[in-house]
């Protein structure tokens, strides 16, 4: 994947830029500013509602973000049941990991938590908490397999259409809404017309949602 650099971004939250495809992983107005915006209010909130477990996949893990605030969210809701599968063919090494200051932001025993999701075992589901289980892959979502209406929200945090475009593929964002389950979300950070277009053709209803800082909208799937 190229030459990886660590950067800082707007609020402080470390990202990193790939040299090699020109991207950095999170926007630069904030990268855990424009995670919990987008994937936790926008995406898992709209679903918990009446929902006793959450099912989650990810597509992009990254840095790892989005599934310590996943987790930050379950030591919150105690009572609430999660499972969480993240895909990462590239996983990061383990000095990027170790520059990355999400630590220094982050509450109490999420500091912890953020190492124990690194090192822990991939192709395996490991329970970090008594309500969460993680599952990470290092495997595309073209290679990914899944059975029908399996998960309640859909988080697509793959590098941007221009950048990687087979992730976007129509055949991929099928699969994603046959994984999907019914009243299921489909939630991603991406505008692009094409995208909302695509979403629509394999069934989905699309909105156009507001945007976390710095972009004026996101889109979000819903299967109905």
């Amino acid at each position: 994947m190229g030459n990886i650099k660590i950067i800082e971004t707007s609020d402080g939250s470390s990202s990193l830029f790939n040299e090699q495809l020109n991207e950095t992983y999170h926007s630069n107005h904030g990268a855990l500013t424009e995670s919990r915006y987008v994937f936790i209010k926008s995406g898992w909130e709209d679903v918990k509602d009446g929902k006793d477990k959450t099912s989650i996949l990810e597509v992009g893990m990254g840095t790892g973000l989005n599934v310590i605030l996943m987790i930050e969210q379950a030591l919150k809701n105690p009572d609430h049941t999660f499972s969480m599968i993240t895909l990462e063919p590239f996983p990061l090494n383990e000095e990027l990991i170790e520059g990355l200051n999400y630590t220094d932001l982050l509450e109490g025993e999420l500091t912890s938590y953020f190492k124990t999701v690194h090192s822990c075992e991939w192709e395996k589901e490991v329970a970090i908490l008594p309500n969460f289980t993680l599952t990470k892959k290092k495997t595309t979502l073209q290679e990914f397999e899944a059975e029908e209406n399996t998960f309640d929200v859909i988080f697509f945090d793959a590098f941007a259409p221009n950048k990687q475009p087979e992730v976007w593929y129509v055949e991929n964002l099928t699969k994603c809404f046959v994984v999907n389950k019914k009243d299921g979300l489909f939630v991603t950070y991406c505008a692009k017309g094409q995208l909302r277009r695509d979403l629509v053709s394999v069934g989905y209803e699309v909105e156009r949602y507001p945007g976390p800082p710095g972009k004026r909208e996101m889109l979000r799937g819903w299967k109905k």
